[in-house]
Order: structure tokens, then C-alpha cells, then sequence
């Protein structure tokens, strides 16, 4: 199994999440990794990758920029959603790695929209699902 080390300095990173008919949707998320080696991200309840997500917790992740084109080669990881003071841990996290972004603008964001933040944590994991299709956004 692989780490996240080669992500430790990238800003954004491609997450790969699969939909019910197979197609594979990009989408570009700060990743913030801890000492242990773990990603964490957060996106809203309602999100497009949440409901994936829910269904598909396999995932591939890869350094990419900021607009979601891929800067390196991709690997498998397994997305948990957290709770309580896991949760609260991710967010810690991600306000030490983004402290503005992370920190500020998103929290902000979500308050003025009425969106539920939600926090997932990724692991390298072995091949999760089978993955066919194209990408479908980016």
C-alpha cells in the first residue's frame, strides 16, 4: 500500500469518486495530511461527492492544479465520513495547511449559502472498486 507523502506539498488534489452507473466524476479538493500520514477534505452535505461518496467510498486521488488538471499519477484511497472529534480533528487540519481558504473563506461560504459542512478522511487503500467510464467533469 502506498502513502500520501507525494500529496504532503500539493495544494490541490484530484479526487476521483465514482457515480451509480459507473462514470467517473474529477473534482479538485484541498487535501490537508496529518503526521500519520492521513488526508482529510471537506465539501457540504448536498455535494455531488458526498451522495457519490455515500454509495462509493473508493476513491483516486492525484496532485493536480488548482482547475483540476492532473499533475502526477493517480492511486486508490478509501473516504470515510467523520463525525464528532474526528471530524474536529480534519478541520483542524485543514485550517493549519489553508488558514485563509480553509480557515475563513469556505467556512464563510457555507454559512452565507446554509450549507452542513461535512469532513471525510482518505487512506491509501489497495485497487477499492473497478473503475470504467470517462470523466464526466471537471
Amino acid at each position: 500500500m502506498e502513502s500520501f507523502e507525494h500529496l504532503r506539498r500539493a495544494n490541490t488534489v484530484l479526487l476521483s469518486t465514482r457515480r451509480k452507473d459507473g462514470r467517473v466524476v474529477d473534482t479538485p479538493v484541498n487535501l490537508a495530511i496529518d503526521t500519520d500520514g492521513i488526508g482529510y477534505f471537506r465539501t457540504w452535505t448536498t455535494a455531488g461527492k458526498a451522495k457519490r461518496l455515500a454509495n462509493f467510498p473508493g476513491v483516486r486521488v492525484a496532485p493536480c492544479s488548482p482547475t483540476g488538471r492532473p499533475k502526477g499519477s493517480d492511486q486508490p484511497a478509501l473516504a470515510v465520513r467523520l463525525t464528532g472529534a474526528e471530524a474536529e480533528h480534519a478541520r483542524r487540519q485543514l485550517v493549519s495547511r489553508f488558514p485563509l481558504l480553509q480557515g475563513r473563506l469556505v467556512p464563510l461560504v457555507h454559512r452565507m449559502t446554509g450549507r452542513t459542512t461535512v469532513y471525510y478522511r482518505l487512506m491509501p487503500a489497495g485497487e477499492p472498486t473497478p473503475w470504467q467510464g470517462e470523466v464526466t467533469s471537471r
